[in-house]
C-alpha cells in the first residue's frame, strides 16, 4: 500500500515536471503558463473567495444530479435485472439514451425548460441515469438464486432480505456506478454551466475563455480536478474497499 502511494506521488511529480519543462520550452505564458503561475492564480482566487463561491455552486448541482441518478437508476436497473418483461420494455429506451450525446440533452433541456437550475440538473441526471441503470441491471442479473431461495426458506422479511442479501450483492455494482458516474457527471456539469448558468466553475471557465486567459482557465479547471481527486481518494476508494472486503478473505 505504501509503495502504491509513493508511485502515485512520483507519477504526479513527473507530470508537474513535464508541464514545467514544456512551459519553459514554449516560453509563452499566454499559451502554457507554468504550474507555479497557475498555482499562484488559484491561491489568488481562493484568497478573494471567488473560487469557493463557484466551487460550492458546482458541487450542489453535482450532488443533486448524482443523487437523483443513483436513486432512480438503482431502482430501475434492479427492476430491469430481475424482471425480463420490464427489461424488454425499457431496454430500447436505455440504448437510445446511452448513445444520445450529452450536448444534445443539455441543449434540449435548456430549450424546453429554460435556462434555469431545473433544466441544468435534469440534463445532467438524464446523462448519468443510463450508465447507472446498466451497471445495476448487470448486478441484479448476476445475483445468487441460491441465496434468494435460502431467504425464502427462512422466511426473511423484505427488510432483512434487502439488508442481508440484496444490498451486499449489489453494493460492488453500486460503488462501480458511483465511481464511474462521478468521473463523468462533473464534466457534464461543467458543460451545463458553460452553456447556460451564471455561476459555477464551468461558467468561470467560459468567462476566462472569452478573455483568452489560459491561466484563468487552468486555475479554475485544476481547482475542481483537485476537489474531485480528494473525493476519489477519501471517499470512493475506501468505499470500494469496503464493498469488496469479502474478496480479501477468500
Amino acid at each position: 500500500m505504501r509503495n502504491e502511494h509513493l508511485i502515485r506521488l512520483v507519477s504526479l511529480g513527473i507530470l508537474l515536471l513535464s508541464w514545467s519543462i514544456l512551459s519553459v520550452v514554449m516560453a509563452d505564458p499566454q499559451v502554457l503558463p507554468s504550474p507555479l503561475v497557475v498555482g499562484q492564480k488559484m491561491a489568488e482566487l481562493w484568497a478573494t473567495g471567488d473560487l469557493q463561491l463557484h466551487l460550492i455552486d458546482t458541487t450542489v448541482r453535482i450532488i443533486w444530479a448524482f443523487s437523483l441518478a443513483m436513486i432512480l437508476g438503482g431502482i430501475l436497473g434492479y427492476l430491469m435485472g430481475r424482471y425480463p418483461l420490464l427489461n424488454a420494455w425499457l431496454d430500447p429506451w436505455l440504448i437510445v439514451f446511452l448513445n444520445l450525446p450529452a450536448l444534445v440533452l443539455i441543449v434540449l433541456c435548456y430549450l424546453w425548460i429554460g435556462l434555469n437550475e431545473t433544466a441544468a440538473i435534469l440534463a445532467v441526471t438524464l446523462n448519468k441515469l443510463p450508465l447507472v441503470m446498466t451497471l445495476i441491471r448487470e448486478g441484479a442479473r448476476n445475483a445468487s438464486s441460491e441465496l434468494r431461495d435460502l431467504a425464502q426458506v427462512f422466511k426473511l422479511s423484505p427488510l432483512d432480505k434487502f439488508r442481508h442479501i440484496i444490498l451486499p450483492e449489489l453494493l460492488p455494482h453500486v460503488v462501480a456506478a458511483a465511481r464511474t458516474g462521478l468521473s463523468v457527471i462533473w464534466k457534464i456539469v461543467l458543460v451545463v454551466e458553460f452553456l447556460g448558468r451564471s455561476t459555477g466553475i464551468g461558467r468561470q471557465i467560459h468567462t476566462q475563455f472569452s478573455l483568452f486567459n489560459i491561466t484563468g482557465v487552468l486555475a479554475y479547471a485544476l481547482s475542481f480536478v483537485v476537489f474531485i481527486l480528494l473525493i476519489e481518494f477519501l471517499i470512493m476508494q475506501p468505499l470500494e474497499r469496503y464493498a469488496t472486503r469479502w474478496r480479501q478473505h477468500d
